[in-house]
């Protein structure tokens, strides 16, 4: 399904579910004389997209996990974001659900067979980490937890999603995804009359997701294909470009022709770098053409050719990944690489990665950032000059201040 589906389906279908189920559950607590008392002892996460912001989510599964156990934590994504989970290690697999989103038919036969597993489980937790999306919502309380975290509108005029939830936060664009995220687990902890929540402060320092180790034979192995790819031996510095964000939100893009002048003034400054493109399956015939046009001879196209482990073992054998905002931004904190990365529609305050060795570029538009919850990412912008007001020289200076400053003309 696209996204622009997705999120008519969301509002179409999503706001009168919401409304009726609402109602149901006004007259359960009616008829209910208090609130559950007893501590959490089964958590499920419903985190169904974007694997780049799972990453962000580190310090709130493992706040769930020293809660409950690292056996009593779940988690329900799409199908097609479950690489990172596996890679991050937080869940054991069996306790991660799956949805195809494929078709609408194929996430509702699922759904139907997650809320089954999920009663069977017998868990009584859930935390809603999709904003102010309707379906997560739906989900939640159709599984039949009787504690149910997530966000609320309040006096705001944001998405309406009934009032399925047990715990209700507010939503605070000033804190980092990774608080905020950390926020919802925090809020079983709170008192249950809190409006809103959370009123805690939550430490802001830092904190990075488990690193990726590669081993040994994985190294050589990209080294091999490497090799193969450029044939000639690949030493360092290695340099890698990537050039799109995924469709949900292509204002994130940098201009193509940006990325061209980078890469061809990145090889005439730095004669000993070798440059790579990265990028989803989707995008290879761009990213050939992309490296054609840079220098065939000295450029190399890695798009759609690697699955997400073998992404992170380049990340740990190259010096700079320069990247829209978008998943690898954060995948790339998990190993050593040095990320800048190019903000715009977003904004770094929510989204920089959690990690020392980043560069953020935004230019800072009046206008800027004009995605968010509220407006479910759907930004009526159709010309992202947030974007196009990042300059080559700009990005070109960063990364010669990595190259220069740092060890990477060493051989590897």
């Amino acid at each position: 399904m696209g996204t622009d589906l997705i999120r008519k389906i969301d509002r179409w279908i999503g706001q009168p579910i919401c409304w009726l189920l609402s109602l149901i559950c006004s007259v359960g607590r009616a008829l209910q004389h208090r609130p559950t008392d007893e501590p959490p002892r089964k958590i499920l996460f419903i985190k169904l997209i974007e694997q780049g912001s799972t990453v962000l989510a580190c310090r709130a599964f493992e706040a769930a996990s020293k809660l409950v156990g690292q056996d009593s934590i779940y988690i329900l994504v799409f199908d097609s974001n479950r690489p990172i989970l596996d890679l991050l290690g937080y869940f054991r697999p069996e306790n991660i659900f799956t949805l195809r989103d494929d078709t609408l038919l194929g996430f509702l036969m699922d759904a139907l067979r997650v809320l089954r597993r999920v009663r069977k489980a017998g868990i009584d937790t859930t935390i809603d980490m999709e904003g102010f999306a309707r379906a997560p919502a739906i989900l939640a309380f159709l599984a039949g937890a009787k504690r149910r975290v997530g966000f609320h509108r309040f006096t705001t005029e944001g998405p309406y999603r009934g009032r399925l939830l047990t715990h209700e936060l507010t939503y605070n664009f000033y804190l980092h995804t990774s608080l905020t995220f950390l926020s919802l687990v925090e809020a079983l902890n709170a008192p249950p009359g809190e409006v809103p929540m959370l009123k805690r402060r939550l430490a802001e320092a830092d904190h990075r997701p488990p690193p990726f180790r590669p081993t040994q034979e994985e190294q050589e192995q990209m080294r091999q294909r490497l090799r193969r790819l450029a044939q000639r031996d690949v030493r360092r510095p290695i340099v890698l470009l990537n050039p799109n964000a995924s469709d949900l939100l292509p204002l994130r893009r940098w201009p193509s022709d940006r990325f061209l002048e980078l890469g061809r003034r990145i090889l005439l400054e730095h004669p000993q770098v070798t440059l790579a493109i990265t990028g989803a399956s989707a995008e290879r015939e761009a990213a050939k053409a992309l490296t054609a046009a840079i220098d065939p001879d000295r450029v190399l196209c890695l798009a759609g050719e690697t699955t997400l482990r073998e992404l992170l073992v380049l990340y740990a054998l190259s010096d700079v990944l320069v990247t829209n905002d978008s998943g690898p931004v954060h995948f790339a904190t998990l190993t050593d690489i040095h990320v800048i990365a190019l903000f715009g529609p977003e904004s770094p305050t929510l989204y920089r990665p959690l990690n020392p060795r980043a560069t953020t570029i935004w230019a800072g538009l009046a206008c800027s950032p004009c995605v968010n919850v509220f407006n479910h990412r759907h930004s009526p912008c159709r010309d992202n000059q947030c974007m196009q007001a990042i300059s080559v020289a700009e990005v070109l200076h960063a990364v010669n201040s990595i190259l220069l400053t740092s060890h990477a003309h060493l051989p590897s």
